[in-house]
């Protein structure tokens, strides 16, 4: 039976390799047999089937980005959709209640004013900031790029607390968002820690080819924790102290506690009263979040590793100093003890020119003395 003069993919196979050769049916193949098949899968040929599983992995990729971010385009406008009408409401609300306590702050009872603070106070968590003049409760918490920034953080599992939803259908639809957009984000942080891995192991070939070998591990480790902060920590806290006014250490506070999915809510960005943000701003900020996402998992992931490294590393040297300890322990016993007790399999070996030639004169001796006797 001959080999096809075409392989799996189509493609010819050069007549060199096919030529006058067959394999047998059954049994061991003979040299011939053999080298042919090696020059066939060997040849550079059969390489389209690596650049279809290539171009296969791309496209999922793609796919599963575009997808990713059209969930969160679609959650943006339903969210939007469902929480702006509300809290245009709530605004109006905090409005009249804003300008009946400046027209009767002074005739206002305890109870009145227990009642207007705790109004004040429901206002403010649920995201209505009652300050300034009416032009700011134009503003609105669920515009596009507010609502795509919410969505973000329900997928992340960040959660600030600072934006919530306030209607029915809007706390209803968030369950099924996040039942559905939160394992959608760990397969994407999934593919984007594979890329950023990929990106590693080339770095460490790099280096193995360099004759780094021994320190192969820790340049890798270092070389990708120093570029993750610089582009996930360092410079986006430049890019929040430009935009928020905050000092660059609370950019960083921020920056971590974010990306570390802590999300305390003490720092959020697009907060600050009296400042202009430029349109699209809290989007930029999601999209930094879901990649620094990916490369603080990836990170904790091979801090973890060298943890653990370190943690059997340390229980073996553990291990070998108890066991030598305890071998110590077992041979300063044996020298306490009379010869009778201890084994005959632990005993030592006579020496044959030490203690053998000092029992021989010892044994002379005694025959000669017998013999005397005698």
């Amino acid at each position: 039976m001959y080999l096809a003069a075409r392989c799996p993919c189509q493609h010819r196979i050069p007549a060199e390799t096919r030529a006058g050769r067959a394999l047998p049916a059954r049994g061991r193949l003979p040299r011939s047999a053999r080298d042919l098949l090696i020059a066939t899968f060997h040849s550079p040929i059969p390489r389209c089937v690596p650049l279809k599983a290539m171009y296969s992995g791309k496209l999922q990729t793609g796919l599963l980005v575009a997808g990713y971010f059209v969930y969160l385009l679609v959650g943006a406008a339903v969210f939007q959709a469902l929480e702006r009408t509300a809290e245009k409401r709530e605004k109006m609300a905090a409005a009249q209640m804003k300008e009946a306590f400046l027209q009767s702050f002074r005739q206002l009872t305890v109870v009145e004013m227990e009642q207007f603070m705790r109004n004040l106070t429901e206002a403010i968590q649920n995201g209505v900031y009652p300050v300034g003049n009416e032009s700011q409760f134009e503003e609105s918490n669920w515009d596009f790029s507010n609502s795509f920034f919410f969505a973000g953080t329900v997928v992340s599992t960040i959660g600030y607390g600072t934006l919530h939803p306030r209607t029915v259908g809007g706390q209803i639809f968030c369950v099924f968002f996040a039942l559905f957009g939160i394992p959608l984000n760990i397969v994407f942080l999934h593919r984007v820690g594979k890329m950023l891995s990929l990106l590693c192991k080339k770095l460490g070939k790099f280096l193995y080819e360099k004759g780094m070998r021994k320190k192969i591990k820790f340049l890798t480790l270092l070389f990708f924790l120093a570029t993750g902060i610089l582009v996930f920590l360092c410079l986006p806290s430049v890019f929040f102290q430009i935009t928020e006014g905050w000092s660059y250490s609370e950019g960083i506070y921020f920056a971590f506690i974010t990306l570390s999915t802590i999300g305390f809510g003490d720092y959020v960005v697009g907060k600050q009263s009296g400042r202009k943000y430029f349109s699209y701003y809290r989007v930029l900020v999601a999209i930094w979040i879901l990649f620094g996402l990916a490369w603080i998992a990836l990170l904790f992931n091979l801090l973890t590793t060298v943890l653990e490294d370190t943690e059997k590393i340390i229980v073996k040297d553990l291990q070998q100093i108890g066991k030598v300890s305890k071998d110590n322990v077992a041979s300063q016993q044996r020298r306490c003890w009379p010869v009778q007790f201890i084994p005959e399999e632990e005993l030592p070996p006579p020496c044959a020119g030490g203690d053998a030639q000092k029992m021989e004169p010892l044994t002379a001796d005694s025959d000669h003395t017998e013999n005397e006797k005698n």
